[in-house]
């Protein structure tokens, strides 16, 4: 039962992946993304990880993808083209990610048939639990955990910026443009309304 729940959700985390990358439809990309992660975490739960499967689903198939949907209902059904105005990507990018999933796949069965006529690792008493994390966290990863942590306020705080820059005026395709002088546009041009009014 347990090599059945590995490979179910095995078979979801990487057809989840494959699916994130290979949708055009952002919507679906974060619906194969909450797929892949809730696979990710009954993974977790085959290794007594119980909490940290909890915090994947409730954290980041739960409130993440939540803001991933808001995300993707902004931008909206954005046509974009099948390769990117680049010369030569699309012969040199399927060559690298040929190159990446053989190193990965030679590393991957590597490790599984060394582990093949064993029994795995011993797991210890309390494996998982929030009080192991926490000591793993604060103890012995304290530098990853807390420099994690200042790149996330980091990234906060930018967005913030980034996002108050655009003033009340601001506009996208014909709207009106707040400037210094009165009765001007973007680029100097005067703009009337159907009333006759000038912005």
């Amino acid at each position: 039962m347990e090599s059945v729940a590995f490979f179910a959700g095995a078979i979801g985390a990487l057809g989840g992946a494959i699916a994130v990358i290979g949708l055009r439809n952002p919507f679906f990309s974060v619906l194969a993304l909450i797929v892949h992660l809730v696979s990710l975490a009954g993974l977790f739960l085959i290794l007594h990880a119980e909490f940290v499967a909890a915090a994947q689903v409730v954290v980041y198939a739960g409130a993440v993808m939540v803001l991933y949907v808001f995300v993707a209902a902004y931008v909206g059904n954005v046509q974009e083209p099948a390769f990117e105005p680049i010369p030569g990507q699309q012969f040199l990018a399927p060559l690298l990610g040929a190159a990446l999933f053989i190193e990965l796949s030679i590393a991957v069965l590597g490790s599984s048939l060394k582990a093949l006529d064993s029994n795995g690792p011993t797991i210890p008493l309390g494996f998982g639990s929030p009080g192991a994390i926490g000591r793993i966290f604060l103890e012995r990863f304290l530098i990853a955990f807390e420099a994690s942590s200042m790149l996330l306020l980091l990234a906060a705080v930018g967005a913030v910026v980034l996002a108050g820059r655009r003033g009340p005026g601001d506009s996208r395709e014909g709207v009106p443009v707040a400037t210094d002088s009165p009765g001007r546009g973007a680029e100097g041009v005067v703009l009337h309304d159907p009333e006759g009014a000038s912005y």
